[in-house]
């Protein structure tokens, strides 16, 4: 059984540049059938767990629309980036918020 994830964020080099061995051993894989009897019946209680779980997921990962006021040059070189630059500037934000020593650097930093 093979098992592969991939995540990327937008600019990342796309799936078609892996290397050669990893795309033959996903080409493989694809041709097994999938087993569903090798998987175990979840109870009552697991399933109303996994759906708890899967509205946290949902929840933490549903974005707010919000007004920021940018200066042109910054928001120039985030557009250069090409489409999905505004999840990259939510990306780097996250980044800047979870990292005190960048906010801390900031002008007006509040210590978040």
């Amino acid at each position: 059984m093979v098992i592969t994830k991939s995540t990327r964020k937008a600019g990342q080099i796309g799936f078609k540049s892996a290397p050669k061995e990893v795309l033959k051993r996903i080409r493989a894989a694809a041709k097994y059938p999938i087993n569903l009897e090798a998987v175990p019946e979840l109870s009552p209680t697991a399933l109303k767990e996994f759906a708890h779980l899967a509205a946290e997921r949902n929840r933490q990962k549903k974005r707010q629309v919000v007004t920021l006021r940018l200066i042109p040059d910054c928001l120039a070189k985030y557009k250069a980036l090409g489409k999905g630059y505004t999840s990259i500037m939510a990306d780097v934000l996250n980044y800047a918020a979870e990292n005190p020593e960048i906010l801390s650097k900031a002008g007006n930093s509040k210590g978040l």
